[in-house]
């Protein structure tokens, strides 16, 4: 809860919630102790601005960005979904430690506001094709090789996952599609169980 798209993520997560069929406790965090109180199972970092989050996340006001970079390389099986700016952050979290998910990014690469658009992608993950918006969305330069490509736009990898980690360059949260964010909860109760 740094900055960024994080009603909407709110919102579609009680969709995603419904439509599965799945009970969730949503918790916003803000600070490191937030995370310690809160036990989560899974991980929404929202698109925004990434330095912004950067600079609040790692003040010492509020050390969320070193604890939750730490919750998620405890254990590899917890789920994450990072959109737009929390794809920067879990692929580049300049934190000395590796990459959250093993692809190399590069922030605004499809230009400015004004160039933002909607269009369908190609999913292996969901098996079907989903409606991506982009805004300043950033670009995919490398995908590691612990790390698998999951969605596409016209053949150029818009999504790539690594272990239980999902980074999208785009924001399934402004969509009225709730797959991504079922995703994560299925994945989440699967672990959970």
């Amino acid at each position: 809860m740094l900055q960024g798209a994080r009603h909407v993520h709110i919102a579609a997560l009680h969709a995603a919630a419904n439509d599965a069929g799945i009970e969730i406790e949503i918790h916003e965090l803000r600070k490191a102790t937030d995370l310690e109180n809160a036990q989560p199972h899974a991980l929404v970092f929202p698109g925004g601005e990434s330095t912004t989050m950067r600079l609040t996340g790692n003040d010492s006001a509020s050390g969320l960005l070193p604890a939750l970079f730490d919750w998620i390389r405890e254990d590899s099986k917890r789920p994450v979904l990072g959109t737009c700016a929390g794809a920067i952050l879990l692929c580049d979290p300049q934190d000395g430690g590796e990459p959250l998910v093993a692809a190399e990014i590069d922030r605004n690469a499809y230009g400015r506001q004004v160039d933002s658009f909607q269009s369908a992608l190609d999913s292996t993950l969901l098996d079907r094709q989903f409606l991506g918006v982009f805004i300043r969305a950033p670009r995919f330069t490398k995908v590691g090789d612990s790390a698998e490509a999951v969605v596409t736009h016209e053949n150029e990898v818009v999504g790539v996952r690594h272990d239980n980690r999902l980074a999208l360059t785009f924001h399934p949260e402004l969509s009225q599609d709730s797959a991504f964010h079922q995703w994560l909860l299925q994945t989440a109760k699967e672990v959970a169980e």
